[in-house]
């Protein structure tokens, strides 16, 4: 299998030099990783010693980031090089207060596994959550570098714990420990003779809990919440943004103000999505402070404030649950103490279990079921105040996870 895999990214290979010249998104992957190895020629120094941090994306960069954090307090005489496979988390992370050096993921082939680790020869290899790409696990282990997967998540029904995913199963064998999030995960591992693990808990608690002492104050939204109550929808897709829209355009009070933030920053799609609400509305690209803000609705169209977006909110909606996009992180919503609805497709998220059981968070099924729950919370203080205290409670009782995988580290050196 390991054979058929190869082959695959050979094709792979062969078929994106192809199709680059009639897409466009093929054509910026190639671009973005046409030069990862010059790049870092030219800044690697023989005489540094380095760690390797990887991450897929964003939100496993902002899961990852507590820790990261430690490590790099804790190995002060090593540089850090952060790689991202995704070009909206290197994007938007690639000047960050951890790395001396971030860079993009080559494809994985046995050539570029193998160039990569000879260029950068890290003493540490930190891999978060769902990362296993099999020939530079291979180059890792051959080369006994010490290699970690931090906040890992695994299901019965992963496919290398299936007979057809062996050869994968073994290459696991390259991480010195698995630090996962649950029981579930530890039994798992277990179960498929992985004894080399240990439950970490989930470091995006770690990671928001700080949020509301680093928010950024955004005057105009002052003005326009001014006395009235405020719901904002986070990471909207256009599932959730429906049933949003549908609301607003039918709620004929004028004490609740709307702000939406869309996952995707598409130009066309914002403007659709304004012209479908009735109610008066403006981007926030387009406030200027002549703006008397006599709007119901503010569409952000930048990227980088959601996190202190929340603040503002009475309530909070977290997108991506409506449809099959994934649950957005409700933690940086539930952290201000606010109630967080999410749609019905959470089952994959543990904290979102969690929070919905204990009463924190409702999960809603259809416009009729939003509708109603937003009403319900939009008359009723307590019950806003209370589930607000059960979220934020919640992640309290949850910290500490950075500090286990650091205790842990601090052996090994």
């Amino acid at each position: 299998m390991s054979f058929v895999y190869n082959l695959l990214i050979r094709i792979i290979e062969l078929s994106l030099n192809i199709f680059k010249y009639f897409d466009k998104k093929i054509y910026l992957f190639l671009e973005q990783r046409k030069h990862i190895f010059s790049d870092l020629k030219s800044s690697i120094c023989e005489d540094e010693k380095y760690i390797w941090l990887h991450v897929a994306s964003l939100g496993e960069y902002e899961q990852g980031l507590p820790v990261f954090k430690k490590i790099k307090s804790l190995y002060k005489d090593h540089k850090i090089i952060l790689s991202f496979f995704s070009s909206s988390g290197y994007d938007l992370r690639k000047t960050n207060p951890i790395s001396d050096l971030t860079t993009y993921l080559p494809l994985d082939s046995k050539h570029n596994a193998k160039k990569f680790l000879e260029l950068i020869k890290p003493e540490l290899a930190v891999f978060v959550k769902y990362e296993f790409w099999p020939n530079f696990l291979i180059e890792l282990r051959s080369r006994e570098i010490p290699t970690y997967l931090l906040a890992g998540i695994f299901r019965k029904n992963h496919w290398f714990f299936k007979f057809y995913g062996s050869w994968m199963k073994n290459n696991l064998k390259a991480f010195n420990h698995f630090f996962v999030q649950n029981e579930v995960s530890k039994n798992i591992l277990k179960e498929n003779n992985f004894d080399n693990c240990s439950i970490m808990g989930d470091s995006r608690f770690d990671r928001v809990i700080d949020l509301p002492n680093q928010k950024i104050e955004i005057k105009k939204l002052n003005k326009f919440k001014g006395s009235k109550k405020c719901l904002v929808a986070g990471s909207t897709w256009e599932q959730d943004e429906q049933m949003i829209i549908e609301f607003i355009n039918n709620y004929k009070k004028n004490d609740t103000c709307f702000i939406i933030a869309p996952h995707q920053i598409d130009l066309n799609k914002i403007n659709t999505l304004k012209n479908r609400i009735e109610k008066k509305s403006i981007k926030m690209s387009n406030i200027d402070n002549n703006n008397d803000l006599d709007f119901s609705v503010i569409i952000i169209d930048s990227i980088g404030l959601l996190t202190s977006l929340y603040s503002y909110a009475d309530i909070s909606y977290v997108g991506g649950g409506m449809g099959s996009k994934g649950l957005h992180n409700i933690l940086e919503a539930a952290v201000y103490k606010i109630p967080v609805l999410i749609g019905k497709n959470f089952k994959n998220f543990p904290e979102a279990k969690s929070l919905v059981r204990l009463g924190g968070v409702i999960s809603v099924q259809d416009q009729y079921s939003f509708s109603s729950e937003l009403t319900k919370l939009l008359i009723n203080i307590s019950r806003r105040e209370k589930m607000g205290q059960i979220n934020y409670n919640f992640i309290k009782e949850n910290l500490g996870a950075s500090e286990k995988v650091i205790s842990f580290l601090k052996q090994k050196i």
